[in-house]
C-alpha cells in the first residue's frame, strides 16, 4: 500500500478526559491526606504541604531559608547525615517555598516508605538551624543573585512583578542581596516556630498507594501534633494607577528584555477560561499571533510569548520576549497592534479551532504521570477549585466563542492597563551605530 503524503493523517478531537480520582482521608491529628492511586511503577512521591510560602513572612526571605534549612541538620543528624540517609534508599528530597505556600516532596520506592516517613518527621520537627550550614546556604544563594541580576530577563521579571503589586507585596517582593545578608538565624527560626512547626498541613502522595501506604503515614503523620492553622495575613496590592513605563538602561547590553501586562485574577474568575484562550491566540504557543509577527515576519526574536499566571489570591498576564535593543519600540508597537486586532476583530473559526485543539492536546500531554496528575489536583485542593475542574478543563476550553475572545481582549487588555518594563534600552548603542556606518561606507 502507497501512503498519499499530501494527505494529512485524519485527527480526533479531544474532547474529554477521565483521570484517577483523589482519595482524601483524615488522618488521627485532623490532617488531610489525599492519594492518587497509580499502580504501574513501584514508587510514589509525597508532598507536605504547609501554608508557609511568602505570603506569611513578616521579614523579607525568611520562609526560602527555613524551608531550605529543614534538610541541613536535625537533633539527631547532620547534613551530611541526612543525604547520606536518603542516598541509601534511593530516593530524593525536595524543600522548595514560593508565594503562597511551601513543600516537602520526597520521591522513594514504595517498598521504602517505612524507611523513609520517620525521617520526615524528624526533618519537621527537629529541625536545628546550624550557623555553618546556613551561612553556606547564604552564600550560595547571594552567588547564584549575583548571576542573575546580571541578566536582562532575570532583572527585567523582577521588576515587572515590583511593578504590578508592590516590592513589599508577597507577589511582587523578590529576593535582594542587601536584606538576605542582614538575616538572621533568629528571624528564620521565629518563621519556622510561627508557620510550620506543629502546624497543619495537608499530604498528598501519589503513585503506587495502597491502604498499607495509608497507614503507615498515619502512624508517622498523624501523631504529629497540631496546635491550629497558621493565622492568614492581610496584605494591600499597590494601585493600579502608575502606568509610567519603566526604562533600566544597561548601556552594555546590546539587547533588551520587554515585560508587558498587568495585574489579572484567580482561576475562580468566571472569565478564566475566556481570558486563558485570548492568551493562547495572542502567544500562548509556537504558532501564536506575536510568534508570526514578531518572529517569524519581522525576524526580531528567537521567541516571544504571553502568559497567564495564577496565584491563590491573584494573578497576573504577561508578554514576553528579548530583541536587540534598537528593534525594541517597533516590537512594543507590534505587541500594542496584534492587541488591537483580537480587540476589534473576531478571531476566524479556523484559527480557534486549532488554538482549541492544541490547548486539548497540551492538557492531556501534562498528565501522563501519576505525579503530574497529582500536581494538577493540588491546584483544585488547595486553590478552593470545583472537584471538576479538571474532567471538564476541555468542555470549558470548547465552550469559549470569538465574541468572548474580543470582549475579553477589550475588557482585560486595554492599552492604559498594560504595564511596560523594559531592561537593557530602546536605541542603538553608540559603538553599534559607528559598526553600521563604516559598514555602509566601505
Amino acid at each position: 500500500m502507497i501512503i498519499d503524503r499530501t494527505q494529512s493523517p485524519a485527527y480526533q478531537a479531544i474532547q474529554e478526559i477521565r483521570l484517577p480520582t483523589v482519595q482524601t482521608q483524615t488522618l488521627d491529628n485532623g490532617m488531610l491526606l489525599h492519594s492518587v492511586a497509580v499502580q504501574q511503577q513501584p514508587i510514589l512521591r509525597l508532598e507536605c504541604i504547609f501554608d508557609a510560602g511568602t505570603w506569611y513572612e513578616t521579614t523579607s526571605n525568611t520562609a526560602f531559608f527555613a524551608v531550605k534549612m529543614l534538610g541541613e541538620g536535625t537533633q539527631g543528624r547532620t547534613a551530611s547525615q541526612i543525604s547520606e540517609y536518603i542516598d541509601r534508599y534511593g530516593a530524593f528530597l525536595e524543600l522548595s517555598s514560593g508565594p503562597d505556600r511551601a513543600s516537602l516532596v520526597v520521591y522513594c520506592l514504595t517498598k521504602f516508605l517505612p524507611n523513609v516517613l520517620p525521617l520526615i518527621r524528624e526533618l519537621l520537627t527537629e529541625p536545628v538551624f546550624p550557623e555553618k550550614e546556613l551561612e553556606d546556604l547564604r552564600n550560595i544563594t547571594l552567588q547564584n543573585l549575583r548571576v542573575n541580576y546580571e541578566k536582562n530577563a532575570y532583572l527585567a521579571g523582577v521588576l515587572f512583578r515590583e511593578k504590578l503589586f508592590g516590592s513589599d507585596h508577597p507577589y511582587g517582593r523578590s529576593q535582594r542581596p542587601e536584606l538576605i545578608e542582614k538575616l538572621t538565624r533568629d528571624e528564620i527560626l521565629g518563621f519556622y516556630e510561627r508557620v510550620i512547626q506543629n502546624r497543619p498541613f495537608q499530604v498528598l502522595v501519589a503513585g503506587q498507594v495502597t491502604e498499607n501506604e495509608s497507614i503507615l503515614i498515619n502512624r508517622e503523620l498523624g501523631q504529629l501534633p497540631v496546635q491550629g492553622d497558621t493565622a492568614v495575613p492581610a496584605h494591600t496590592i499597590r494601585q493600579e494607577g502608575d502606568q509610567q513605563p519603566v526604562l533600566f538602561e544597561k548601556t552594555a547590553s546590546i539587547q533588551s528584555s520587554i515585560r508587558f501586562g498587568r495585574r489579572l485574577f484567580t482561576r475562580q474568575h468566571p472569565d478564566f477560561f475566556p481570558m486563558l484562550v485570548t492568551n493562547e491566540v495572542l502567544g500562548g504557543y509556537f504558532g501564536s499571533r506575536l510568534m508570526k509577527n514578531i518572529r517569524e515576519e519581522k525576524g526580531f526574536t528567537y521567541g516571544i510569548s504571553s502568559n497567564v499566571v495564577s496565584f491563590r489570591r491573584d494573578g497576573y498576564f504577561l508578554i514576553g520576549t528579548d530583541v536587540n535593543r534598537e528593534n525594541t519600540e517597533q516590537t512594543l508597537d507590534e505587541i500594542r497592534k496584534e492587541i488591537r486586532l483580537l480587540q476589534t476583530e473576531l478571531v476566524t473559526s479556523e484559527e480557534l479551532e486549532t488554538v482549541k485543539n492544541f490547548m486539548a492536546g497540551e492538557f492531556v500531554g501534562s498528565l501522563n504521570t501519576p505525579f503530574e496528575i497529582a500536581d494538577r489536583y493540588k491546584v483544585i485542593l488547595l486553590d478552593g477549585l470545583p472537584a471538576d475542574f479538571l474532567t471538564t478543563y476541555i468542555a470549558n476550553l470548547r465552550m469559549v466563542t470569538p465574541e468572548q475572545i474580543l470582549e475579553a481582549a477589550r475588557q482585560y487588555l486595554i492599552d492604559d492597563s498594560l504595564q511596560e518594563v523594559v531592561v537593557g534600552g530602546k536605541v542603538m548603542l553608540p559603538d553599534e551605530i559607528n559598526k553600521v556606518t563604516k559598514l555602509f561606507h566601505k
